[in-house]
């Protein structure tokens, strides 16, 4: 064999499998990470999916976007249109909860590339027989995959083309157009390499308002263990402030050995109720209830009525023991040993937990520790739960999360889990990929306009969007901000307002931040002083300096209009003052227009020119334009993209404008709408 014989070989052997597939079908977005994970979205949301797809030379291209919902077998189409550029659009409605995949197949058209030059020549007078005879074998050729029927029409079709010039008016017919489409073979089609999946959640996956909640400071008496019963008293305030997810930290009995006393400290007293994330005593373990909160039936009752009052309950799932967890003594093969043979208790040096055991999850017995935590949850969402708040999930291996929310949403899809993660950047965009429904922030923390901005277009307008839904909480019982230390009140009202605007969904932990309360363990600290965590708190709630009623209107705002109830069309405007920010968010109909504009010192009043685009809003350059402000109910005229503010944080920091567009002549405001 001659060394060109030997090439020729192994270029043979190199041949693809089949080398006249001639379209290509490359960026289809949204696509995360080659599609390993899926993207997010909310039923009854339209999906649209884009792709480059072009061919060599000037054929045409056909292309359809393929997709099916959760346990379906068949694949449904919808053909994709062309945009600009060789960029193609397709949509589809996303009915139903559950995975849903999809993916894109492209082919040439012969019989729309064969249409648009017979048209060509026919408009520059040429000669078309023979263009007729290639016509009629291409027509009688899709006719061989068609029914009976259908084939003996086209045959029909393609005899009369056989005909002659006169009969070139038969190729546009459009019923022949839409035959010839139902009959495409689809020769040498390319189908896209991979089926991406869509995890389609309930509508509070995207909109959300969480107020969270020690039960144990419920009672109305001072000092006392608060109880369920106790918990369903305060229904009433939590709905009334707008609330539609009521947090419960742990409510599983508290180990007493290494107890946590008052504001932390490592001796407790008689009294000291412990730390609710101190998981398990002699009364149970994680599927039990503290018994000083009531029973299992109390539970479930309580359930049932925060849900006329419109209130869904969150369960924190915390997967960590007090050493007097039935865990401990039952399966200690699930515990790391420390060469001193005692157990590792949880540590973040210097900070010691000796209150907490964590699990070890590279243990022999992994399998049974997994599937003995699926078995937990599970049994919460027997009792009624469907919202999980997950405590520190960033310690626990990616691939269990990974595989206990899947084989959780795969039976309960409606299940809602909340990532509280404060870590790395990669890492909370990593668990969110893995299937959690919502995450919290670095929001606490972003206080000038650029960390905001920056933040949250980040969060909005790039691919993060696709995969992480943020959940923004200004304070929780470990986060007391220097900003909210020594803000005073305004502080707080700022926060609230931009976290109840910037984000679909928040929360705030709850009494403290409605009546303000700002004072830290010690200088430097984040940590309350007479922190909850450690000590049952009672609260007045009708104290004066209390911004419940802010509160309420702020979420009676948001559940009244649409704009402020989705994420992605959030927009930043220009304000020449860096310490007044302007954002706007529209309906997905672009019927509903907010604008809000907050100052962030909440030292002092400032003032300054908001631009706004105009055109993104749909608003007209040359006509005046009202903006009612659903704070105050004051109401201005503003007139092209220039316009002035003034906010006194000591009065109102934030203007949350909505925007009216002028339907009559006259000149009254009842004619804005």
């Amino acid at each position: 064999m001659t060394k060109v014989d030997s090439h020729l070989v192994r270029a043979r052997e190199h041949l693809p499998h089949e080398g006249r597939q001639r379209v290509v079908i490359a960026r289809l977005v949204p696509e995360i990470d080659c599609g390993r994970f899926a993207v997010k979205r909310i039923v009854g949301d339209e999906m649209t999916v884009e792709a480059d797809i072009f061919t060599d030379g000037h054929d045409a291209i056909a292309a359809v976007l393929r997709y099916r919902g959760p346990g379906q077998e068949p694949w449904h189409e919808v053909p994709f249109t062309f945009v600009t550029n060789d960029r193609w659009r397709a949509s589809f409605l996303l009915a139903e909860l559950g995975v849903w995949e999809y993916t894109a197949v492209a082919w040439i058209d012969r019989f729309a590339t064969w249409q648009r030059d017979l048209r060509k020549r026919l408009e520059a007078g040429q000669d078309v027989t023979v263009d007729l005879l290639i016509g009629a074998e291409l027509i009688e050729s899709y006719a061989g995959s068609a029914p009976e029927e259908e084939a003996r029409w086209l045959r029909e079709v393609a005899a009369e083309l056989r005909s002659g010039p006169g009969a070139a008016e038969l190729a546009f017919l459009p019923d022949l157009t839409e035959r010839m489409r139902q009959a495409d073979p689809r020769l040498f089609a390319v189908s896209y390499p991979r089926i991406l999946r869509i995890v389609v959640d309930r509508e509070r996956a995207r909109f959300s308002t969480w107020y969270e909640l020690f039960p144990r400071s419920c009672s109305p008496e001072p000092g006392q263990h608060g109880t369920f019963r106790d918990c369903e008293q305060w229904l009433p305030h939590i709905a009334e402030l707008g609330f539609d997810v009521l947090y419960l930290p742990p409510i599983h009995p508290i180990g007493k050995t290494h107890r946590k006393g008052k504001n932390n400290s490592l001796v407790a007293g008689p009294d000291d109720p412990g730390s609710p994330w101190a998981i398990g005593s002699e009364e149970g373990g994680h599927d039990a209830i503290h018994p000083q909160l009531g029973t299992l039936d109390d539970f479930r009752a309580f359930i049932a009525r925060a849900r006329d009052y419109g209130i869904e309950i969150a369960m924190d799932l915390a997967f960590q023991c007090s050493p007097d967890h039935p865990y401990v003594r039952q399966h200690p093969e699930w515990f790391r040993k420390r060469p001193d043979g005692t157990i590792q208790y949880a540590e973040n040096p210097p900070k010691k937990y000796q209150d907490i055991y964590p699990f070890d999850f590279e243990s022999p017995a992994w399998r049974e520790l997994w599937l003995e935590l699926l078995r937990v949850v599970r049994f919460w969402i027997e009792q009624g739960i469907r919202i999980f708040r997950v405590d520190n999930p960033h310690t626990k291996p990616f691939a269990f999360w990974e595989w206990l929310i899947g084989e959780i949403k795969r039976d309960y899809p409606e299940v809602i889990f909340l990532s509280e993660a404060f870590t790395r950047p990669k890492v909370m965009y990593h668990l969110a990929k893995l299937g959690f429904t919502q995450s919290y922030t670095y929001f606490a923390w972003r206080n000038t306009k650029h960390e905001l901005e920056s933040y949250f277009t980040e969060l909005t307008q790039t691919e993060v969007r696709e995969f992480f839904r943020p959940n923004l909480w200004p304070n929780t019982p470990d986060i007391l901000t220097e900003y909210l230390q020594t803000g005073g009140r305004p502080a707080f009202l700022i926060r609230l307002i931009l976290a109840a605007t910037l984000g679909a969904s928040y929360g705030i932990y709850g009494p403290p931040y409605e009546l303000c309360e700002a004072t830290p363990l010690a200088p430097g600290s984040e940590e309350y002083l007479n922190s909850e965590k450690y000590e049952i708190r009672h609260w007045k709630l009708d104290a004066p300096h209390s911004i419940a009623p802010v509160i309420a209107r702020v979420n009676r705002i948001r559940r009244e209009h649409p704009a402020l109830q989705q994420d992605w069309t959030l927009r930043f405007h220009p304000v020449d003052n860096e310490q007044l920010i302007a954002y706007s968010k529209t309906s997905p109909d672009k019927r509903d227009v907010i604008i809000t504009v907050v100052n962030l010192d909440p030292h002092h009043r400032h003032a300054g020119w908001v631009t706004l685009d105009l055109a993104a809003l749909g608003l007209p350059h040359d006509v005046p334009y009202q903006v009612h402000d659903l704070l105050t109910d004051e109401r201005y005229i503003w007139h092209g993209a220039h316009n002035y503010v003034e906010l006194d944080p000591h009065i109102m920091p934030a203007h949350i404008f909505l925007v009216r567009q002028r339907v009559r002549t006259e000149h009254d405001f009842e004619y804005y709408e």
